[in-house]
């Protein structure tokens, strides 16, 4: 019964994450509630196992239909992983408690910054070419693969929402991009959670499966409706972003 949920909640996760990221809302509390005496870095491993499958499917989805930029994301998806590495191994040495209780407010200030600019990511509209567009996109890999290594909630989101401020992509060419780039972060993550026997392979197989399945079906609906769909999908996974964070900052074990 237990792997049963557990891959109907990664089907899901990997619906929610293939669109605008934010799948581990749903996959990572619903393993904490079937395993509360199972340590968090089993979880956590287990939970990346899953994730990765369903990002990297979801990436070769997309570049199937959407043009990208290999000579910007290549470079800036090895900066991604060596930053998540290090990220996960910092999160060894330094509490990340000050980023939880700070995390809802910079999500309310993506939230507010998206609906206030109407037309945020609706036009796909690169900014910069060649080593300027290199440059940023490593940028964005290397700050935000860190964080998720160094603790990881909405990270699929801060990818999508930063490739379209800073480098003008519409939201299904950032959400393709941020496919790319989350897949060597959940990679990094992954590898050292697996070096430390932190990982539940007989799940994995099958979680995966299913996160690759609602995976494909997150990026066809995606690739169907557009940019317009995949921003209000983003909006809404923000919001619920905010609440969660929220919660575990200031109301968990009140």
């Amino acid at each position: 019964m237990e792997l049963l949920i557990a891959s109907l909640a990664s089907g899901l996760a990997g619906f929610i994450d293939s669109i605008v990221g934010g799948g581990g809302l749903i996959l990572t509390p619903a393993l904490f509630a079937l395993f509360p005496h199972t340590a968090p870095a089993t979880l956590f491993g287990t939970n990346k196992g899953a994730a990765v499958a369903g990002t990297a499917f979801a990436a070769v989805q997309y570049n199937r239909k959407v043009s990208l930029p290999w000579k910007a994301l290549l470079p800036a998806t090895a900066v991604c992983f060596s930053a998540a590495l290090t990220g996960a191994w910092v999160v060894t040495q330094v509490s990340p408690e000050y980023l939880r209780k700070a995390l809802p407010f910079i999500l309310v200030l993506v939230l507010g910054y998206t609906l206030a600019k109407k037309e945020l990511g609706r036009h796909h509209a690169p900014r910069f070419s060649g080593r300027h567009e290199v440059l940023i996109a490593c940028s964005v890999g290397g700050i935000i693969g860190f964080y998720d290594g160094f603790f990881g909630p909405g990270t699929g989101s801060f990818f999508v929402f930063l490739l379209v401020r800073l480098l003008g992509y519409d939201f299904l060419h950032a959400s393709a991009g941020a496919k790319l780039l989350n897949t060597a972060s959940n990679a990094a993550a992954l590898l050292l959670f697996s070096f430390t026997g932190h990982v539940w392979w007989h799940y994995v197989v099958f979680m995966a499966l299913a996160n690759v399945a609602g995976s494909l079906a997150g990026t066809h609906l995606a690739l169907k409706h557009g940019t317009g769909f995949v921003r209000s999908v983003f909006i809404a996974v923000v919001s619920a972003l905010i609440l969660k964070t929220a919660y575990d900052a200031f109301l968990r074990g009140l």
